[in-house]
């Protein structure tokens, strides 16, 4: 089944921001921005986080959050992850489903703030001051950007309003992500809200399982993984939805694989030809949902398109959705990723 047009669009328009191949660059110099500073009294503040060259200092928890697209559910995840879904004003991202039992219906009943979203599906200027934010959290520094009719950061600070980019989000580009990033983001949370205990335990508890599971499946030859976003078109080629770099490459290693793709861009995602995915040997399929409802069906489509692959002849494929992103699951992704690649092993 298709996700409707302006979704599949809206995915486009704002994964195609997160990536080299849009345009976008990075540096280590610019990564280092993103450093984290907490200063803290006994009563957990001032907080003062440098977050993409930008010094934002929170005298107490915010208690008005935006939570903006960006064809994201890291942010909004992380919050619910950290007991702060009181927080939420108005939120703007969902993936529609979850490895997370209950997740995907708590994050649709957060309040959305009966918001007109702007082209680029997103909260606008006029629409952004009026919820009288305390803190507006954006995927990528181009929620900020005044050409595109957002808020600045400096805007939202004249009407006491803190911002933050998310990890790799200072350069709009994911290509280098891992998931210490997805870390990064609950410990600044946890910061920033005075919560770093909570944050402590879930990193904790997620780098045992991740290193649990590692442990049962380190092998020689690592299986060669297709990973793309079902019926998403983001390029000119039949594939161009295609994972190459990233968090993706973390999580398929930790899970005793290899990114078939990684070799043909240095970008996040790459725009394959049908002839490209057909010559290549193909051990296994992951398929990430974004709002589609039966991203089974087009994982078997997939595998019936491409009978020659290894994955068609063992129907070796998963489908998952939030956790093989930046966000605070990313656990549960190498778990699911490891069993269908190595299911004796665990």
């Amino acid at each position: 089944m298709s996700i409707n047009r302006p979704v599949a669009t809206a995915l486009a328009a704002a994964l195609c921001l997160l990536t080299a191949a849009c345009g976008s660059s990075s540096s280590d110099d610019k990564a280092s921005d993103e450093t984290t500073e907490a200063a803290a009294s006994k009563s957990g503040y001032p907080v003062t986080l440098d977050n993409c060259g930008h010094k934002e200092t929170f005298q107490k928890a915010p208690s008005r959050v935006v939570v903006m697209n960006g064809a994201s559910v890291a942010e909004v995840s992380t919050l619910l992850a950290l007991g702060l879904g009181d927080k939420i004003v108005a939120n703007q991202q969902g993936y529609g489903m979850s490895e997370v039992p209950g997740r995907a219906a708590a994050i649709k009943q957060l309040p959305t703030g009966n918001i007109k979203l702007n082209e680029a599906y997103d909260i606008p200027r006029e629409a952004m001051l009026g919820l009288r934010p305390d803190l507006v959290l954006s995927v990528t520094t181009y929620g900020f950007d005044q050409k595109n009719g957002f808020a600045t950061r400096d805007q939202l600070k004249q009407v006491g309003a803190n911002s933050y980019v998310s990890p790799q989000g200072c350069d709009d580009d994911p290509s280098r992500m891992t998931i210490a990033d997805s870390y990064r983001l609950l410990r600044d949370m946890g910061n920033v809200f005075n919560v770093s205990d909570r944050a402590a335990k879930l990193i904790a508890a997620s780098e045992k399982n991740i290193a649990t599971v590692s442990a049962k499946v380190k092998v020689e030859k690592k299986p060669k993984v297709m990973v793309l976003f079902s019926n998403m078109s983001m390029g000119s080629n039949d594939f161009s939805s295609v994972l190459a770099n990233g968090i993706v490459n973390d999580i398929l290693a930790r899970s005793g694989g290899a990114n078939a793709f990684a070799d043909t861009t240095k970008a996040t995602f790459a725009d394959l030809s049908k002839e490209k995915v057909a010559a290549t040997d193909v051990d296994a399929v992951v398929v990430i949902s974004y709002n589609d409802p039966d991203p089974a069906a087009y994982a078997k489509k997939l595998l019936k398109e491409f009978p020659q692959w290894p994955a068609a002849k063992n129907n070796t494929y998963v489908t998952l959705s939030d956790s093989m992103y930046l966000g605070p699951s990313n656990d549960l992704a190498v778990e699911k990723v490891a069993k269908m690649l190595h299911p004796d092993a665990l």
